[in-house]
Protein backbone atom coordinates (compact mmCIF):
# COMPACT_ATOMS: atom_id res chain seq x y z
CA UNK A 1 0.00 0.00 0.00
CA UNK A 2 1.23 3.47 -0.84
CA UNK A 3 2.28 5.84 1.92
CA UNK A 4 -0.44 8.15 3.26
CA UNK A 5 -0.01 11.40 5.19
CA UNK A 6 -2.87 13.03 7.11
CA UNK A 7 -2.03 16.72 7.44
CA UNK A 8 -3.29 19.62 9.50
CA UNK A 9 -5.78 18.05 11.88
CA UNK A 10 -6.13 17.98 15.66
CA UNK A 11 -5.44 14.43 16.84
CA UNK A 12 -7.61 13.41 19.81
CA UNK A 13 -6.93 10.43 22.05
CA UNK A 14 -8.18 9.45 25.47
CA UNK A 15 -5.19 11.23 27.01
CA UNK A 16 -5.45 14.58 25.24
CA UNK A 17 -5.30 16.39 21.94
CA UNK A 18 -2.59 17.95 19.80
CA UNK A 19 -2.18 19.45 16.37
CA UNK A 20 -0.35 16.64 14.63
CA UNK A 21 -0.04 14.72 11.39
CA UNK A 22 -0.31 10.99 10.81
CA UNK A 23 2.20 9.07 8.75
CA UNK A 24 0.78 5.77 7.48
CA UNK A 25 2.60 2.89 5.85
CA UNK A 26 1.09 -0.44 4.75
CA UNK A 27 -2.18 0.26 6.54
CA UNK A 28 -0.59 0.97 9.93
CA UNK A 29 0.34 4.16 11.73
CA UNK A 30 4.06 4.82 11.51
CA UNK A 31 4.28 8.34 12.96
CA UNK A 32 2.14 10.80 14.93
CA UNK A 33 3.81 14.22 15.21
CA UNK A 34 3.53 17.80 13.97
CA UNK A 35 4.83 19.02 10.65
CA UNK A 36 5.35 15.75 8.83
CA UNK A 37 6.54 16.05 5.27
CA UNK A 38 3.74 15.11 2.89
CA UNK A 39 4.56 11.72 1.41
CA UNK A 40 2.46 9.68 -0.98
CA UNK A 41 -1.27 10.34 -0.81
CA UNK A 42 -1.99 13.42 1.29
CA UNK A 43 -5.27 13.86 3.15
CA UNK A 44 -6.07 17.42 4.16
CA UNK A 45 -7.50 17.44 7.71
CA UNK A 46 -7.28 21.20 8.22
CA UNK A 47 -10.01 22.41 10.57
CA UNK A 48 -10.95 18.84 11.44
CA UNK A 49 -10.57 16.55 14.43
CA UNK A 50 -8.77 13.25 13.84
CA UNK A 51 -10.12 10.50 16.09
CA UNK A 52 -9.41 6.77 16.15
CA UNK A 53 -12.04 4.63 14.45
CA UNK A 54 -14.72 3.67 16.93
CA UNK A 55 -14.92 0.09 18.27
CA UNK A 56 -18.42 -1.24 18.89
CA UNK A 57 -18.34 -4.50 20.82
CA UNK A 58 -22.07 -5.30 21.05
CA UNK A 59 -23.69 -5.66 17.62
CA UNK A 60 -26.34 -8.03 16.22
CA UNK A 61 -26.50 -8.23 12.41
CA UNK A 62 -28.80 -11.28 12.03
CA UNK A 63 -26.49 -12.70 9.39
CA UNK A 64 -26.84 -15.57 8.65
CA UNK A 65 -30.41 -15.63 9.93
CA UNK A 66 -33.39 -13.30 9.46
CA UNK A 67 -31.49 -10.94 7.17
CA UNK A 68 -34.67 -9.03 6.36
CA UNK A 69 -33.95 -7.37 9.73
CA UNK A 70 -30.24 -6.73 9.07
CA UNK A 71 -27.26 -8.23 7.30
CA UNK A 72 -23.50 -7.69 7.39
CA UNK A 73 -23.18 -5.54 4.24
CA UNK A 74 -25.90 -3.12 5.35
CA UNK A 75 -25.14 -3.05 9.07
CA UNK A 76 -21.44 -2.49 8.54
CA UNK A 77 -22.22 0.18 5.95
CA UNK A 78 -24.05 2.05 8.72
CA UNK A 79 -21.06 1.53 10.99
CA UNK A 80 -18.60 2.89 8.44
CA UNK A 81 -20.72 5.92 7.61
CA UNK A 82 -20.89 6.89 11.30
CA UNK A 83 -17.22 6.43 12.18
CA UNK A 84 -17.16 2.84 13.48
CA UNK A 85 -14.30 0.79 12.01
CA UNK A 86 -14.43 -2.32 14.20
CA UNK A 87 -17.37 -4.31 15.54
CA UNK A 88 -17.86 -7.48 17.57
CA UNK A 89 -20.95 -9.29 16.35
CA UNK A 90 -23.18 -12.09 17.54
CA UNK A 91 -26.61 -13.07 16.32
CA UNK A 92 -29.14 -14.91 18.48
CA UNK A 93 -30.92 -16.41 15.47
CA UNK A 94 -27.83 -18.29 14.26
CA UNK A 95 -25.60 -18.51 17.34
CA UNK A 96 -22.02 -19.70 17.44
CA UNK A 97 -22.02 -22.61 19.90
CA UNK A 98 -19.45 -25.01 18.44
CA UNK A 99 -16.16 -24.83 16.58
CA UNK A 100 -17.78 -25.68 13.25
CA UNK A 101 -20.29 -22.83 13.76
CA UNK A 102 -17.40 -20.40 13.99
CA UNK A 103 -15.62 -21.78 10.93
CA UNK A 104 -18.84 -21.76 8.91
CA UNK A 105 -19.61 -18.17 9.84
CA UNK A 106 -16.08 -17.00 9.05
CA UNK A 107 -16.34 -18.55 5.58
CA UNK A 108 -19.79 -17.09 5.03
CA UNK A 109 -18.74 -13.56 6.01
CA UNK A 110 -15.74 -13.37 3.68
CA UNK A 111 -16.28 -10.27 1.55
CA UNK A 112 -19.47 -9.20 3.37
CA UNK A 113 -18.18 -6.50 5.75
CA UNK A 114 -17.23 -2.84 5.31
CA UNK A 115 -15.35 -2.85 8.64
CA UNK A 116 -13.12 -5.23 10.58
CA UNK A 117 -14.98 -7.58 12.91
CA UNK A 118 -14.67 -10.03 15.76
CA UNK A 119 -17.24 -12.71 16.54
CA UNK A 120 -18.71 -13.72 19.89
CA UNK A 121 -20.05 -17.13 20.89
CA UNK A 122 -23.15 -17.92 22.93
CA UNK A 123 -23.00 -20.12 26.01
CA UNK A 124 -25.47 -23.01 25.88
CA UNK A 125 -26.08 -24.95 29.11
CA UNK A 126 -25.07 -28.31 27.60
CA UNK A 127 -21.86 -27.06 25.93
CA UNK A 128 -19.93 -25.46 28.77
CA UNK A 129 -17.18 -28.07 28.41
CA UNK A 130 -16.45 -26.88 24.84
CA UNK A 131 -15.80 -23.22 25.60
CA UNK A 132 -12.01 -23.50 25.75
CA UNK A 133 -11.92 -24.80 22.18
CA UNK A 134 -13.88 -21.80 20.91
CA UNK A 135 -11.63 -19.40 22.81
CA UNK A 136 -8.54 -20.96 21.23
CA UNK A 137 -10.14 -20.59 17.79
CA UNK A 138 -10.42 -16.83 18.18
CA UNK A 139 -13.87 -15.82 19.40
CA UNK A 140 -13.79 -12.41 21.11
CA UNK A 141 -16.03 -13.16 24.10
CA UNK A 142 -18.78 -15.44 25.37
CA UNK A 143 -22.32 -14.05 25.55
CA UNK A 144 -24.26 -15.26 28.59
CA UNK A 145 -27.93 -14.76 29.43
CA UNK A 146 -29.23 -15.19 32.96
CA UNK A 147 -32.82 -15.39 31.67
CA UNK A 148 -34.11 -17.04 28.53
CA UNK A 149 -34.28 -14.30 25.87
CA UNK A 150 -34.36 -14.21 22.05
CA UNK A 151 -34.50 -18.02 22.06
CA UNK A 152 -31.22 -18.30 23.95
CA UNK A 153 -31.53 -20.29 27.20
CA UNK A 154 -30.65 -18.52 30.42
CA UNK A 155 -28.09 -20.03 32.76
CA UNK A 156 -29.21 -20.83 36.29
CA UNK A 157 -26.83 -20.04 39.15
CA UNK A 158 -25.18 -23.48 39.06
CA UNK A 159 -24.45 -23.37 35.33
CA UNK A 160 -23.39 -19.74 35.58
CA UNK A 161 -20.89 -20.67 38.27
CA UNK A 162 -19.57 -23.52 36.13
CA UNK A 163 -19.25 -21.26 33.10
CA UNK A 164 -17.39 -18.53 34.98
CA UNK A 165 -15.01 -21.09 36.49
CA UNK A 166 -14.31 -22.52 33.05
CA UNK A 167 -13.77 -19.12 31.45
CA UNK A 168 -11.50 -17.99 34.30
CA UNK A 169 -9.50 -21.18 33.89
CA UNK A 170 -8.45 -20.42 30.31
CA UNK A 171 -8.35 -16.63 30.64
CA UNK A 172 -11.41 -15.81 28.56
CA UNK A 173 -13.95 -13.03 28.93
CA UNK A 174 -17.76 -12.77 28.99
CA UNK A 175 -20.53 -10.31 28.21
CA UNK A 176 -23.50 -11.03 30.48
CA UNK A 177 -27.13 -10.01 29.97
CA UNK A 178 -28.46 -9.68 33.51
CA UNK A 179 -32.16 -10.21 34.20
CA UNK A 180 -33.33 -12.69 36.83
CA UNK A 181 -35.18 -15.65 35.28
CA UNK A 182 -37.55 -16.26 38.19
CA UNK A 183 -38.55 -12.61 38.53
CA UNK A 184 -39.15 -12.09 34.80
CA UNK A 185 -41.01 -15.39 34.30
CA UNK A 186 -43.33 -14.77 37.26
CA UNK A 187 -44.03 -11.22 36.05
CA UNK A 188 -44.78 -12.52 32.56
CA UNK A 189 -47.16 -15.15 33.96
CA UNK A 190 -49.06 -12.63 36.08
CA UNK A 191 -49.31 -10.02 33.32
CA UNK A 192 -50.58 -12.51 30.75
CA UNK A 193 -53.01 -14.01 33.25
CA UNK A 194 -54.39 -10.50 33.77
CA UNK A 195 -54.90 -10.17 30.02
CA UNK A 196 -52.48 -7.27 29.69
CA UNK A 197 -51.37 -6.40 26.17
CA UNK A 198 -50.67 -2.69 26.65
CA UNK A 199 -47.09 -1.44 26.07
CA UNK A 200 -46.61 -0.83 29.79
CA UNK A 201 -46.19 -4.56 30.35
CA UNK A 202 -42.57 -4.29 29.17
CA UNK A 203 -41.63 -2.04 32.10
CA UNK A 204 -43.24 -4.40 34.62
CA UNK A 205 -42.03 -7.61 32.95
CA UNK A 206 -38.38 -6.62 32.53
CA UNK A 207 -38.15 -4.78 35.82
CA UNK A 208 -35.40 -2.89 37.61
CA UNK A 209 -35.54 -5.50 40.35
CA UNK A 210 -34.90 -8.31 37.86
CA UNK A 211 -31.82 -6.57 36.50
CA UNK A 212 -30.35 -5.61 39.86
CA UNK A 213 -30.94 -9.03 41.45
CA UNK A 214 -29.13 -10.70 38.56
CA UNK A 215 -26.23 -8.23 38.66
CA UNK A 216 -25.79 -8.87 42.38
CA UNK A 217 -25.54 -12.64 41.78
CA UNK A 218 -23.20 -12.27 38.81
CA UNK A 219 -20.95 -9.88 40.73
CA UNK A 220 -20.64 -12.37 43.57
CA UNK A 221 -19.79 -15.26 41.26
CA UNK A 222 -17.30 -13.19 39.27
CA UNK A 223 -15.44 -12.33 42.47
CA UNK A 224 -15.52 -15.96 43.65
CA UNK A 225 -14.20 -17.39 40.39
CA UNK A 226 -11.79 -14.66 39.31
CA UNK A 227 -13.54 -14.49 35.92
CA UNK A 228 -13.42 -11.46 33.63
CA UNK A 229 -16.90 -10.23 32.72
CA UNK A 230 -18.79 -7.22 31.44
CA UNK A 231 -22.39 -6.47 32.36
CA UNK A 232 -24.28 -5.60 29.18
CA UNK A 233 -26.48 -2.50 28.76
CA UNK A 234 -26.48 -1.25 32.36
CA UNK A 235 -29.70 0.75 32.64
CA UNK A 236 -29.75 2.59 36.00
CA UNK A 237 -27.46 4.40 38.43
CA UNK A 238 -28.27 1.75 41.04
CA UNK A 239 -27.08 -1.01 38.72
CA UNK A 240 -23.91 0.92 37.90
CA UNK A 241 -23.20 1.37 41.61
CA UNK A 242 -23.61 -2.37 42.24
CA UNK A 243 -20.93 -3.00 39.65
CA UNK A 244 -18.70 -0.32 41.19
CA UNK A 245 -18.97 -2.02 44.57
CA UNK A 246 -17.97 -5.33 43.00
CA UNK A 247 -14.99 -3.68 41.33
CA UNK A 248 -13.91 -2.15 44.65
CA UNK A 249 -14.08 -5.62 46.20
CA UNK A 250 -11.71 -6.99 43.55
CA UNK A 251 -14.11 -8.27 40.89
CA UNK A 252 -12.93 -8.02 37.27
CA UNK A 253 -16.25 -6.56 36.21
CA UNK A 254 -17.06 -3.79 33.73
CA UNK A 255 -20.23 -1.81 33.02
CA UNK A 256 -21.30 -1.33 29.40
CA UNK A 257 -23.23 1.85 28.53
CA UNK A 258 -25.74 2.16 25.66
CA UNK A 259 -27.31 5.44 24.52
CA UNK A 260 -30.90 4.30 25.03
CA UNK A 261 -30.42 4.34 28.82
CA UNK A 262 -29.34 7.97 28.72
CA UNK A 263 -31.36 9.50 25.88
CA UNK A 264 -34.75 7.71 26.01
CA UNK A 265 -37.41 7.90 28.74
CA UNK A 266 -39.26 5.04 30.42
CA UNK A 267 -42.71 6.41 29.56
CA UNK A 268 -41.95 6.68 25.83
CA UNK A 269 -43.06 3.09 25.40
CA UNK A 270 -46.61 4.12 26.31
CA UNK A 271 -46.69 6.31 23.19
CA UNK A 272 -44.39 4.44 20.82
CA UNK A 273 -45.18 0.85 21.82
CA UNK A 274 -42.98 -1.78 20.20
CA UNK A 275 -40.70 0.92 18.78
CA UNK A 276 -39.40 1.23 22.35
CA UNK A 277 -39.44 -2.50 23.09
CA UNK A 278 -35.94 -3.55 24.11
CA UNK A 279 -34.62 -5.16 27.24
CA UNK A 280 -33.78 -3.99 29.78
CA UNK A 281 -36.19 -1.21 28.78
CA UNK A 282 -35.48 2.49 29.08
CA UNK A 283 -35.49 3.55 32.75
CA UNK A 284 -35.00 7.34 32.88
CA UNK A 285 -38.01 9.03 34.49
CA UNK A 286 -36.81 12.59 35.03
CA UNK A 287 -34.23 15.18 34.04
CA UNK A 288 -32.38 14.55 37.30
CA UNK A 289 -32.13 10.81 36.62
CA UNK A 290 -30.87 11.52 33.13
CA UNK A 291 -28.24 13.89 34.49
CA UNK A 292 -27.17 11.31 37.07
CA UNK A 293 -26.57 8.77 34.31
CA UNK A 294 -24.54 11.31 32.32
CA UNK A 295 -22.52 12.20 35.40
CA UNK A 296 -21.69 8.53 35.92
CA UNK A 297 -20.64 8.26 32.28
CA UNK A 298 -18.34 11.26 32.61
CA UNK A 299 -16.77 10.13 35.89
CA UNK A 300 -15.92 6.56 34.90
CA UNK A 301 -18.66 4.37 36.37
CA UNK A 302 -19.25 3.01 32.86
CA UNK A 303 -16.27 1.33 31.26
CA UNK A 304 -17.23 1.75 27.61
CA UNK A 305 -20.06 2.48 25.17
CA UNK A 306 -21.71 0.06 22.74
CA UNK A 307 -24.84 0.16 20.61
CA UNK A 308 -26.54 -3.19 21.26
CA UNK A 309 -27.61 -2.70 17.63
CA UNK A 310 -30.54 -5.12 17.17
CA UNK A 311 -32.80 -3.71 14.43
CA UNK A 312 -36.22 -4.66 13.14
CA UNK A 313 -38.14 -2.94 10.36
CA UNK A 314 -41.13 -0.73 11.14
CA UNK A 315 -43.40 -3.39 9.65
CA UNK A 316 -41.93 -6.03 11.97
CA UNK A 317 -42.31 -3.75 14.98
CA UNK A 318 -46.00 -3.27 14.13
CA UNK A 319 -46.68 -7.01 13.76
CA UNK A 320 -48.77 -8.62 16.49
CA UNK A 321 -49.28 -7.27 19.99
CA UNK A 322 -46.59 -6.01 22.37
CA UNK A 323 -45.70 -9.58 23.42
CA UNK A 324 -45.16 -10.74 19.83
CA UNK A 325 -43.27 -7.75 18.43
CA UNK A 326 -39.47 -8.25 18.29
CA UNK A 327 -37.14 -6.77 20.88
CA UNK A 328 -34.39 -4.35 19.94
CA UNK A 329 -33.39 -0.99 18.48
CA UNK A 330 -31.14 0.09 15.61
CA UNK A 331 -28.07 1.87 16.97
CA UNK A 332 -25.14 1.96 14.54
CA UNK A 333 -26.59 4.98 12.72
CA UNK A 334 -26.93 7.02 15.91
CA UNK A 335 -24.51 6.01 18.69
CA UNK A 336 -21.41 7.92 17.60
CA UNK A 337 -23.43 11.04 16.66
CA UNK A 338 -25.01 10.93 20.15
CA UNK A 339 -21.66 10.52 21.89
CA UNK A 340 -19.95 13.14 19.75
CA UNK A 341 -22.77 15.58 20.53
CA UNK A 342 -22.30 15.00 24.27
CA UNK A 343 -18.63 15.88 23.89
CA UNK A 344 -18.94 18.87 21.58
CA UNK A 345 -21.68 20.43 23.70
CA UNK A 346 -19.54 20.14 26.82
CA UNK A 347 -21.36 17.42 28.73
CA UNK A 348 -18.39 15.05 28.67
CA UNK A 349 -14.78 15.71 27.57
CA UNK A 350 -14.03 14.81 23.97
CA UNK A 351 -11.12 12.74 25.22
CA UNK A 352 -13.56 10.78 27.37
CA UNK A 353 -15.74 10.05 24.34
CA UNK A 354 -12.71 8.63 22.51
CA UNK A 355 -11.81 6.50 25.51
CA UNK A 356 -15.37 5.20 25.90
CA UNK A 357 -16.06 4.21 22.31
CA UNK A 358 -12.60 3.39 20.95
CA UNK A 359 -9.79 2.81 23.41
CA UNK A 360 -11.61 1.13 26.32
CA UNK A 361 -13.65 -1.43 24.37
CA UNK A 362 -10.61 -2.39 22.29
CA UNK A 363 -8.60 -2.85 25.46
CA UNK A 364 -11.38 -4.72 27.31
CA UNK A 365 -11.78 -7.31 24.56
CA UNK A 366 -8.19 -7.85 23.52
CA UNK A 367 -8.36 -5.84 20.27
CA UNK A 368 -5.75 -3.31 21.44
CA UNK A 369 -3.15 -2.14 20.64
CA UNK A 370 -4.11 -2.87 17.04
CA UNK A 371 -7.54 -1.20 17.29
CA UNK A 372 -8.94 1.86 19.04
CA UNK A 373 -5.71 3.91 19.14
CA UNK A 374 -3.79 6.48 17.15
CA UNK A 375 -0.22 5.47 17.88
CA UNK A 376 2.71 3.84 16.16
CA UNK A 377 1.97 0.25 15.15
CA UNK A 378 -1.83 0.47 15.39
CA UNK A 379 -4.02 -0.05 12.36
CA UNK A 380 -4.61 3.26 10.57
CA UNK A 381 -8.31 3.31 11.44
CA UNK A 382 -9.40 6.92 11.92
CA UNK A 383 -12.31 9.31 11.56
CA UNK A 384 -12.27 12.93 10.40
CA UNK A 385 -14.78 15.11 12.29
CA UNK A 386 -16.00 18.62 11.53
CA UNK A 387 -16.75 19.99 15.02
CA UNK A 388 -18.46 23.11 13.67
CA UNK A 389 -21.06 21.26 11.61
CA UNK A 390 -24.14 19.40 12.79
CA UNK A 391 -25.97 16.28 11.70
CA UNK A 392 -29.73 15.72 11.74
CA UNK A 393 -30.74 12.07 11.75
CA UNK A 394 -33.94 11.40 9.82
CA UNK A 395 -35.44 8.05 8.92
CA UNK A 396 -34.44 8.49 5.28
CA UNK A 397 -30.80 8.87 6.38
CA UNK A 398 -30.83 5.60 8.35
CA UNK A 399 -28.63 3.10 6.52
CA UNK A 400 -29.60 0.10 8.68
CA UNK A 401 -32.31 -2.11 7.19
CA UNK A 402 -34.50 -0.95 10.07
CA UNK A 403 -35.17 2.25 8.13
CA UNK A 404 -36.07 4.16 11.30
CA UNK A 405 -34.44 5.38 14.50
CA UNK A 406 -35.72 6.35 17.96
CA UNK A 407 -33.55 9.48 17.52
CA UNK A 408 -35.12 10.51 14.22
CA UNK A 409 -35.37 14.29 13.77
CA UNK A 410 -32.72 14.93 16.45
CA UNK A 411 -29.81 17.18 15.54
CA UNK A 412 -26.35 16.30 16.81
CA UNK A 413 -23.34 18.59 17.02
CA UNK A 414 -20.41 17.41 14.92
CA UNK A 415 -20.30 15.59 11.59
CA UNK A 416 -18.36 12.58 10.37
CA UNK A 417 -16.57 13.82 7.26
CA UNK A 418 -14.79 10.59 6.36
CA UNK A 419 -13.92 7.19 7.84
CA UNK A 420 -10.71 5.26 7.09
CA UNK A 421 -9.96 1.57 7.64
CA UNK A 422 -6.29 0.59 7.59
CA UNK A 423 -5.48 3.83 5.77
CA UNK A 424 -8.15 3.47 3.07
CA UNK A 425 -11.25 5.67 2.94
CA UNK A 426 -14.41 3.58 3.42
CA UNK A 427 -17.04 6.32 3.80
CA UNK A 428 -17.42 10.05 3.14
CA UNK A 429 -20.13 12.53 4.04
CA UNK A 430 -22.45 9.85 5.40
CA UNK A 431 -22.15 7.55 2.37
CA UNK A 432 -20.23 4.25 2.59
CA UNK A 433 -18.09 3.18 -0.35
CA UNK A 434 -18.92 -0.03 -2.19
CA UNK A 435 -15.81 -2.03 -1.27
CA UNK A 436 -16.25 -4.76 1.34
CA UNK A 437 -12.73 -5.10 2.69
CA UNK A 438 -13.41 -5.77 6.38
CA UNK A 439 -11.42 -8.63 7.90
CA UNK A 440 -12.04 -11.09 10.71
CA UNK A 441 -10.11 -10.25 13.89
CA UNK A 442 -9.09 -13.30 15.96
CA UNK A 443 -9.70 -12.84 19.67
CA UNK A 444 -7.12 -12.75 22.44
CA UNK A 445 -7.13 -16.52 22.95
CA UNK A 446 -6.39 -17.44 19.33
CA UNK A 447 -3.62 -19.98 18.93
Amino acid sequence: MADVTVKGGVVVTGMGRQRADLGIRDGAIETVRPDLAAVGTTIDASGLLVLPGMVDTHVHLMDPGPTEREDFPTGTAAAAARGVTTIVEHTHAHPIRRADDLMEKRRYLAGRSHVDFGLAAHVWPDRIDRLAELWAMGITFFKIFTCTTHGVPGLDSSRLLGTLRAVAGFGGTCLIHCEDELITSEAERALKEAGRTDPGVIIEWRSREAEQASIALVATLVRMTGARATIAHVSTPEAARLIGEAQAAGGNLAAEACPQYFALREDEILEHGAFRKFTPPARVRSDSEQQEMLDLLATGAFSHVSTDHAPSTAEQKRSGDIWEAPFGLPGLDSTFPWLLDLALTGRIPLEKAVALYAEAPARRYGLAPRKGRLERGADADFVLIDPESSFTLTDDRVISKAGWSPYSERTFRGRVVATFLRGTEIARDGAPHEELDGMFLPGAGAL
